[in-house]
């Protein structure tokens, strides 16, 4: 199952050209995944980190097309293998139906220390509810 969190492209975004700087992709890519935690699993992202992180442990991405000023784009996340503190992400942004740009991520439960943790049985448990 999909979940899609829709943003608009703003100044910050963009560079002197109105086209987006690239690194501010990362930054909604992570909004995607806080808003999934909070909206479509229903747990809270700022909760999990109490006792931890959630850290991006690899990303791939490729560029398709430029995205420009008050573009609204649609940020697809799809999980696609759910580890036992790890969580594989594919990700398609569209704007009017033009891809902007896709990328494939694996973020990873830690504790305080760095070392990996498990996902709490209840996340697990709605993480395998959304695996394509």
């Amino acid at each position: 199952m999909s979940f899609t969190l829709t943003k608009t492209i703003s100044f910050k975004h963009c560079d002197m050209a109105g086209i987006v700087f690239f690194p501010r992709y990362f930054e909604m890519i992570n909004d995607t995944n806080e808003a999934f935690f909070d909206q479509a699993l229903g747990f809270s992202f700022v909760e999990l980190h109490k006792d931890g992180a959630i850290p991006t442990a690899e990303i791939s991405t490729q560029f398709k097309s430029p995205g420009r000023l008050a573009d609204v784009i649609e940020i697809k996340l799809d999980c696609t293998r759910v580890g036992r503190s790890s969580l594989g992400l594919e990700y398609t942004a569209t704007c009017d139906g033009q891809v902007r740009f896709t990328a494939r991520a694996t973020i990873v439960r830690i504790d305080l220390k760095g070392k990996s943790m498990p996902w709490p049985d209840q996340v697990r448990e709605k993480l395998l509810q959304h695996l394509i």
